[in-house]
């Protein structure tokens, strides 16, 4: 008999929209699961070719930012239960890493990102796809709030930065994604009904596709 493929739950939405919190509620909700958790953060493209100047430029919330066809080969591996070196970015040199993270292939994917919807080619590998949908004021001040707390951000980088890439590029690029979920997730982890449905739809697809 023929091992089932994994299941793909894709979760996306802009930046502070909260859908890392709505990727680690659903892996939560499955500890006795073979379940991993793929950010598309990791597939930033390489840029070690260019000045470190040139790199200080990147556009980070533009879809040409990743390697997702990197990205896609490892997803079709893991898919085929085959074992994947998933990139590291260094966000202080600003370029990946030389280092990579050995990731062993599970029966339950949990893919986050704020552009896994954009490309149709890795849209097409997913069985569940969740848009969160968050305020754009609730979302620049959790941003504001992360960026100065973990980053060491000035507040007024943090509000440039806001408004001439991050805004622009979300109404631009990821909120037109939207109508490729299947679900939507209004406020992010605070949305305990939403996140119910979605792990109960996937405990559905566990037991179809693995009878657990």
């Amino acid at each position: 008999m023929t091992k089932s493929k994994p299941i793909i739950i894709g979760v996306t939405g802009g930046s502070g929209s909260g859908k890392t919190s709505v990727s680690r509620a659903i892996f939560n909700h499955f500890p006795d699961h073979s379940i991993m958790m793929l950010e598309q953060d990791s597939y930033y493209k390489d840029q070690s070719h260019l000045s470190f100047e040139e790199r200080l430029n990147t556009n980070y919330d533009h879809p040409f930012a990743f390697d997702n066809d990197l990205l896609i080969q490892h997803v079709k591996k893991l898919l085929n239960y085959h074992t994947i070196e998933k990139p590291v970015y260094d966000y202080v040199a600003h370029t990946r890493s030389q280092a990579t993270i050995i990731q062993e292939p599970k029966e339950v994917i949990i893919l986050e990102g704020i552009l896994i919807l954009e490309d149709e080619k890795l849209r097409d590998l997913m069985d569940i796809k969740v848009y969160v949908d968050t305020d754009d004021d609730i979302r620049i001040i959790r941003r504001i709030k992360r960026d100065m707390e973990e980053r060491g951000r000035t507040l007024d980088s943090v509000i440039e930065q806001y408004l001439t890439v991050v805004k622009p590029m979300y109404h631009q690029f990821i909120e037109p994604t939207k109508r490729y979920a299947d679900i939507i997730v209004p406020e992010g982890g605070e949305n305990h009904v939403a996140i119910d449905l979605i792990t109960t739809k996937v405990a559905n697809f566990l037991d179809h596709k693995f009878g657990s």
